[in-house]
């Protein structure tokens, strides 16, 4: 049995890569850390529309989160180092590894990344793309 996707449009050409990004996205997302995704509304001077991702990263130093694009998939990693051994009494906070990915529409850029009172903000702006329009010339054979 085959299954219908919405990329299986005809009208649709050339999505399969996103089809198979959004799956991996999907899987890959299991809810921790949880993070917030907020619009930073420009100044007056025109600058263009900004996003911000905000990770609750607590216990986490700078040194052991990474946070990369690779291939229009913002990749933020967290991966604590081993502690020596501690006896604790009760354990609620958690120290896990993780990781979180975030698809970037095309021209979106990261403008920077902070780490403050355990909470990781990644700012991302995306510039106002160029409208281009390209005249096809028709060929017509002899």
């Amino acid at each position: 049995m085959s299954r219908i996707t919405p990329f299986a449009s005809p009208l649709l050409l050339g999505f399969d890569a996103m089809e198979k990004t959004l799956e991996r996205l999907v899987k890959a997302n299991d809810g921790y850390p949880p993070y917030n995704i907020e619009r930073v509304f420009p100044d007056s001077s025109g600058a263009p529309d900004r996003l911000r991702i905000t990770i609750a990263v607590a216990g986490f130093s700078r040194d052991e989160l990474d946070i990369t694009v690779e291939e229009n998939q913002l990749v933020i990693r967290g991966r604590q180092a081993e502690q020596p051994e501690r006896d604790y009494l009760y354990r609620g906070i958690a120290a896990r590894q993780f990781q979180r990915m975030f698809v970037l529409a095309d021209g979106m850029q990261v403008d920077g990344a902070a780490l403050k009172n355990g909470l990781l903000s990644v700012d991302l702006v995306r510039p106002e793309p160029a409208r281009m329009v390209r005249k096809i010339n028709i060929s017509v054979p002899e």
